[in-house]
């Protein structure tokens, strides 16, 4: 017996993405329905071997449904949500919506499973930032055995975590470098991005951070730890899918470099290629259409007295949002609801 799913989000990128890996992953599906607004209403998207028509969203009875995996904005998500879930239907949501509401669960199943049971609060389970949801991954298994104490992290993140229209704007931009007439000016991004990079991701806040900065904080105090001091500089880079993270460890009692591989080596969803020779380490082309999170680079940081310097990359429609969504409800499935 299996699960009645709901795809909300269906004709983008990650509502694609969460629909390839619910296949990939066999997840046990009796009925599924994918959802989008009137826009894209009818529009067919692959589900396997099959193809499914969009239903909309805006008259759909969530009533009966198990869950429904929501990969739209915050908008649209805060008028939605709540229908689904009072319906009986548990919302897994990836927009930033619920992330910070204290009584709905922020999940990374490798990171903090134990707190899944909190989803009754309101019937809702919410996805972590893209960016945070890797780091956190590497940062359980090193602070379960020394204790993080600070954490400062660099993130190279790609133009697919702007949607569709910013990886058309690179793509485009990057023509026109070669063909003349066919030259862009930025409109999703502040600045050029192709042969660039921009210091910029989200909006500033009054503090001079940005918010995507200030999620990575926010959000690992709440899945890792709230005693883990972070600060976080995000860059936009010109590649089209990967996010890469430079990351600084700083812990209250030593851990060996050897030790740090070895826990890494052995923790869920991580693959350590770490070798100190040329190519020896993992790029964001690498990890594309992976599940995993690659950790590299690993060594001492000798400027500090307990402290480790790593390089986490990941496909960011994976692990970053579709894949997380799906093992959240492979984990909810397995622990709460056992339908399948």
């Amino acid at each position: 017996m299996g699960y009645r799913i709901v795809v909300v989000g269906a004709t983008g990128n990650v509502g694609r993405e969460m629909l390839n890996i619910l296949d990939e992953r066999e997840f046990p599906i009796e009925e599924i329905a994918v959802l989008a607004s009137r826009r894209s209403l009818g529009t067919e998207v692959s589900f396997g071997e099959r193809t499914l028509k969009t239903d909309d969203l805006d008259t759909f009875d969530f009533s009966g449904w198990d869950m429904a995996l929501f990969a739209i904005g915050s908008e649209a998500t805060a008028k939605y949500a709540p229908i689904a879930a009072k319906a009986g239907c548990v919302v897994i949501d990836n927009s930033s919506l619920y992330r910070y509401t204290p009584d709905i669960p922020l999940i990374v199943p490798e990171v903090n499973p134990e707190d899944i049971g909190m989803y009754k609060n309101k019937n809702i389970i919410a996805n972590p930032n893209c960016s945070t949801a890797q780091m956190v991954v590497a940062l359980k298994p090193l602070h379960d055995r020394a204790t993080i104490k600070r954490v400062v992290v660099s993130t190279y993140q790609s133009v697919s975590g702007g949607g569709k229209d910013a990886m058309d704007e690179l793509w485009m931009q990057t023509k026109g470098m070669y063909v003349p007439g066919q030259e862009r000016d930025p409109k999703i991004f502040s600045k050029q991005i192709a042969f660039n990079v921009i210091p910029h991701i989200d909006k500033f806040m009054d503090s001079g951070e940005t918010r995507e900065e200030w999620k990575m904080v926010a959000e690992t105090k709440k899945i890792v730890d709230p005693a883990i001091k972070v600060t976080a500089t995000c860059v936009r880079v010109p590649v089209f899918v990967g996010h890469s993270e430079a990351v600084n460890i700083e812990f209250e009692d030593f851990l060996d470099e050897d030790e740090a591989r070895d826990l890494l080596r052995e923790a869920p969803g991580i693959l350590v290629v770490d070798k100190r020779e040329d190519g020896g380490y993992t790029t964001p082309v690498e990890c594309v259409g992976e599940y995993a999170t690659f950790i590299s680079r690993i060594r001492q940081d000798p400027t500090i007295e307990n402290g480790l310097n790593l390089w986490c990359v990941s496909d960011n429609l994976r692990k970053g949002a579709a894949l997380n969504a799906v093992q959240i409800a492979e984990l909810l499935g397995r622990r709460v609801l056992k339908k399948g």
